[in-house]
């Protein structure tokens, strides 16, 4: 029996998938971050350089790495918006954008107190810093661009153009280290080559990473299904919704 997974291109049908598959992501999240924590602080060794301080890199790390995917992530759905004139993939552009902007926001913060212990400093304008800075205001630029537009059609174009331009600057984040002299080490985990660092120390981050994916994920359709509503609200299948909440 095949699916045809096309009809969930439409928000009618988009919408009701998206409540049952909800609350499966936030339990996953909420499993795998009290397990992920636990192994974090409690199961991985202290480092040998930096001591109990570099605990922090479980939230840091994950947090970054999140910030970059879920941009990539937007850019490819308002890409598709753009050249399919699908109204899902814009909505689930917008919906992403506010998470992605937090990780970002957390990966900064996070990294300034990583860094006050190690560097001596909050800040310092390197690539990779400066380079995730500009993220973040790439994240609130497209946020405050489409909320700007009164027209919704217009709104996600200009907005899919801004995300489009602005994917540059996730290479740019990742290949810093490379490129530049900076403050930041290279890589830790790579496909090319053994981690550099203890496999409980791996596996606390990877499970972090995944915790923040399905957080990700959650948050996002619920904000979908906000947004449909906001923009189909003139439909009959979006009035049924809302009398039924009502």
């Amino acid at each position: 029996m095949s699916i045809n997974w096309f009809k969930y291109a439409s928000p009618a049908t988009f919408y009701p998938l998206a409540g049952k598959l909800i609350p499966l992501f936030y339990a996953l999240a909420a499993i795998l971050t009290v397990v992920g924590l636990y192994i974090s602080f409690f199961v991985a060794p202290t480092d040998a350089t930096q001591g109990e301080a570099y605990r922090i890199i479980f939230i840091h790390v994950p947090a970054a790495w999140m910030s970059m995917f879920i941009y990539l992530l937007m850019a490819m759905w308002a890409g598709l918006g753009l050249v399919l004139n699908t109204r899902l993939s814009s909505i689930m552009a917008q919906a992403l954008a506010p998470t992605g902007a937090m990780f970002t926001f957390v990966a900064l913060i996070t990294g300034a107190f990583w860094g006050k212990p190690t560097w001596g400093t909050w800040w310092e304008w390197d690539a990779r810093m400066t380079s995730e800075l500009i993220l973040l205001f790439l994240y609130i630029g497209y946020m405050s661009l489409t909320a700007a537009i009164d027209d919704v059609r217009r709104a996600d174009k200009a907005g899919a153009i801004l995300a489009l331009v602005g994917a540059v600057n996730v290479p740019i984040i990742y290949f810093s280290v490379k490129w530049w002299n900076t403050l930041h080490q290279g890589a830790s985990v790579s496909i090319t080559r053994a981690p550099s660092m203890a496999k409980t120390m791996l596996l606390g981050m990877l499970i972090m990473a995944l915790a923040a994916w399905m957080y990700s994920i959650a948050v996002a359709l619920s904000r979908a299904r906000l947004l449909m509503l906001e923009r189909e609200k003139s439909t009959a299948w979006a009035q049924e919704v809302l009398e039924q909440k009502t």
